[in-house]
């Protein structure tokens, strides 16, 4: 395995800069962001202009990444493929195609995306559609030898009263989109934060995970017996302050890294564990965000074996 970072926490700095930083630190793979454009939403950074990729300048930064002794794990664009505005919609499958494109052209193995959802149906409705609505775009992404990874984020600020909005959130909703031909990017956070034992889960599906991201959790004391298990209703200061919790770097949580570490490798995993930094603790100031990446670096780096 090989580890590596999702580039969204640098929304600021070019690739070249990232992958500079990612040599000099000891990392060995990207997961490059290819959001359409940077704006003002957090987590999205637009790190590869994925319209308008030539071969040759796939050929180009591939060498670049090359000479530092890196690899791009997966281009990342973590949208709604099911949005209930049509427009919307079919902007986000079309952006999704450019990403397997560009991924063809760069021979990087996996795109990461979001089933979504459209949050004015329900579950069972939703199902239905995704069954019409997403094959085509897995069918894309295999005839170009890439495959489609799918996180396990609920995504609750996506929903008005912070119900999943990203229908992957389950095991039971992981076999069914594995059914669709998509593949898990594996989060064990999100799993701590909805009651399930990451460890347990991973066993039964490490054989269809193409891609992992590293992120931890931190249960808030007392949280949940104000909030619920449902998070917060009437205290919420915008879309995403919904929890009875905190994402954490690694090592700084709940989540047993050397069991998850251990379980990929018994089910064969040799891809990438790219850190996906969320931690508010380790944001803001570009140094605050490095010694972030360089905590995770040292919880994970020592259960890896290249």
């Amino acid at each position: 395995m090989k580890l590596g970072f999702l580039t969204a926490c640098l929304p600021d700095w070019e690739l070249d800069k990232i992958a500079d930083w990612a040599q000099a630190s000891g990392f060995q793979a990207l997961e490059v962001s290819a959001w359409p454009a940077i704006d003002d939403r957090p987590f999205t950074a637009a790190h590869i202009a994925v319209e308008q990729l030539s071969p040759e300048q796939a050929t180009d930064l591939r060498g670049r990444l090359d000479e530092r002794g890196l690899v791009i794990s997966s281009l990342a664009y973590y949208e709604n493929n099911l949005h209930c505005d049509p427009e919307s919609r079919a902007a986000v499958n079309a952006h999704v195609r450019a990403c397997v494109d560009a991924a063809a052209l760069l021979s990087t193995p996996t795109v990461g995306t979001f089933v979504g959802r459209d949050i004015t149906k329900s579950v069972a409705q939703n199902l239905r559609e995704g069954e019409v609505v997403l094959p085509p775009l897995v069918e894309y992404a295999a005839e170009r030898g890439v495959r489609l990874v799918v996180e396990n984020c609920p995504m609750q600020g996506w929903h008005p009263d912070a119900y999943p909005a990203n229908l992957a959130y389950s095991p039971e909703l992981w076999d069914w989109m594995i059914g669709l031909g998509f593949y898990l990017n594996y989060d064990p956070s999100h799993l701590v934060g909805l009651g399930i034992d990451p460890v347990t889960v991973l066993r039964g599906h490490v054989g269809k995970v193409a891609h992992v991201q590293a992120k931890d959790i931190e249960v808030l004391p007392g949280a949940i017996n104000r909030y619920s298990f449902f998070g917060k209703t009437l205290e919420r200061e915008g879309p995403w302050d919904h929890t009875w919790w905190r994402f954490r770097m690694p090592g700084l949580g709940e989540v047993n890294w050397s069991r998850i570490i251990d379980v990929l490798y018994e089910g064969g995993y040799d891809g990438v564990v790219s850190i996906e930094h969320e931690d508010p603790i380790w944001r803001g100031a570009d140094d605050r965000i490095l010694n972030g990446l360089k905590i995770a670096q040292r919880t994970l780096a020592p259960l890896l074996t290249a």
